[in-house]
């Protein structure tokens, strides 16, 4: 993996749940950035983001399932 990701042209998304969690909108985006997957704070996108090897993103999604 890349030493750093550029996250400039990143698609990030936030849970469809996120609203239902709490009235404050606090959740986290992710955005998928060949080949690692970026999370970051969607109240504070400008404090940057875990960039994570997709393989270690899959994992953890399996792990909640």
């Amino acid at each position: 993996m890349p030493a750093a990701a550029d996250l400039t042209t990143a698609v990030w998304r936030k849970s469809s749940r996120s609203s239902a969690i709490s009235d404050q909108d606090e959740c986290v985006e992710v955005a998928f950035v060949e080949p690692a997957v970026a999370v970051r704070d969607s109240k504070r996108p400008e404090g940057g983001a875990l960039v994570l090897p997709a393989a270690a993103w899959r994992h953890f999604v399996r792990a909640l399932a």
